[in-house]
């Protein structure tokens, strides 16, 4: 029997302790046999949880006898973790056990060095401050899930449900795994990664040199914008342009107007019933397969799949040509970490 146990920690998220709870604990083989033996550990007997408190019937000590760990979130990663969990995840990775983490899990993984040098995720929200304390880590923000074979992470909420029928599908095969999604109402394969979910910000701060041409660009999306207009815009050299642009925003020219574009696609997408074709004309690409090629650069899937996702967020207008909102894409504030 493969035992899973499930740590939860003071302010452990409810809905990342209960996926693997219940994926784990429903899991039937071919015979009707059980698939994982579950157990609930922690460092305390009752944990508050939100809402509720929880209590365990297992301590650290059944981590030692588990073939899985997995650390589902905490609301507060920046309350201390404790010193003997960190002790026992790292005596287990030396027995081989395998150790994944469900959304800020990831940073009582992180804690312990077992992810210095590898690739890792957690919830998008978190992924900049993972890299900031871990910088040994590759933190992808991107992906739902990432699987190094004994230590795996994954992003946040739902994501945790991909990354647990994953490995139901690594230890007992494709056919026992979509059984286990279609207990849980879920594809056993989803299209993208959470990149697709991420709300991203102006990469430039209010009152920078830069914001009024930033703000013209947004404004202009739909015309060829090249660098020697922009620089003439800006009232400076393009050399001059390309270095402000790099100090100011961390990227291009290029790749912040490719990158805006998206973002714009991404709204008309969600809000507007224009084809495919007529978004990428509005937005400024000229060529339908190179609006493809950007779009699933940038959100990790198509942009049909996008709107299958995303559409109905707001009420169409008649004949499905809601007007766009005045100014451009729409103002969104930085999600914080």
């Amino acid at each position: 029997m493969h035992t899973v146990a499930i740590v939860a920690l003071e302010g452990v998220v409810p809905f990342d302790l209960s996926i693997p709870t219940e994926v784990f604990g429903r899991v039937r083989l071919p015979g009707g046999g059980a698939g994982y033996q579950v157990r609930v550990c922690g460092v305390t007997p009752e944990v508050h949880a939100g809402a509720f408190r929880v209590k365990t019937h297992h301590g650290l000590g059944a981590l030692a006898r588990a073939d899985t760990i997995v650390l589902p979130g905490i609301a507060d990663v920046s309350a201390p973790f404790p010193p003997q969990l960190l002790k026992a995840l790292r005596a287990a990775a030396r027995r081989g056990t395998r150790i994944a983490s469900i959304c800020s899990g990831a940073f009582i993984l992180a804690a312990t060095g077992l992810l210095d040098g590898l690739r890792a995720t957690t919830h998008w929200m978190g992924t900049e401050e993972l890299a900031r304390r871990h910088p040994l880590i590759q933190v992808d923000p991107n992906v739902l899930y990432v699987d190094n074979g004994q230590l795996l992470t994954s992003a946040g909420a739902a994501a945790g449900l991909d990354l647990c029928l994953h490995l139901v599908r690594r230890d007992h095969g494709s056919a026992v795994a979509a059984d286990a999604a279609r207990l849980a109402v879920m594809p056993l394969e989803r299209d993208g990664g959470q990149s697709q979910f991420i709300t991203h910000a102006p990469p430039s701060p209010e009152g920078a040199s830069l914001e009024p041409l930033l703000r013209w660009m947004e404004d202009h999306l739909h015309r060829p914008l090249t660098l020697p207009a922009l620089a003439r815009k800006a009232a400076m050299s393009e050399r001059t342009l390309s270095r402000r642009f790099r100090e100011q925003t961390g990227t291009t020219p290029l790749q912040w107007l490719l990158r805006a574009r998206v973002r714009r696609a991404q709204h008309l997408l969600e809000t507007t019933g224009r084809s495919v074709e007529a978004v990428a004309q509005e937005v400024g690409f000229h060529s339908p397969t190179t609006f493809r090629e950007h779009f699933q650069r940038f959100v990790t899937t198509s942009p049909l799949a996008y709107r299958r996702a995303f559409r109905g967020a707001a009420r169409l207008s008649a004949g499905g040509r809601s007007a766009p909102p005045p100014g451009g894409a729409p103002r969104r504030r930085r999600a914080a970490s």
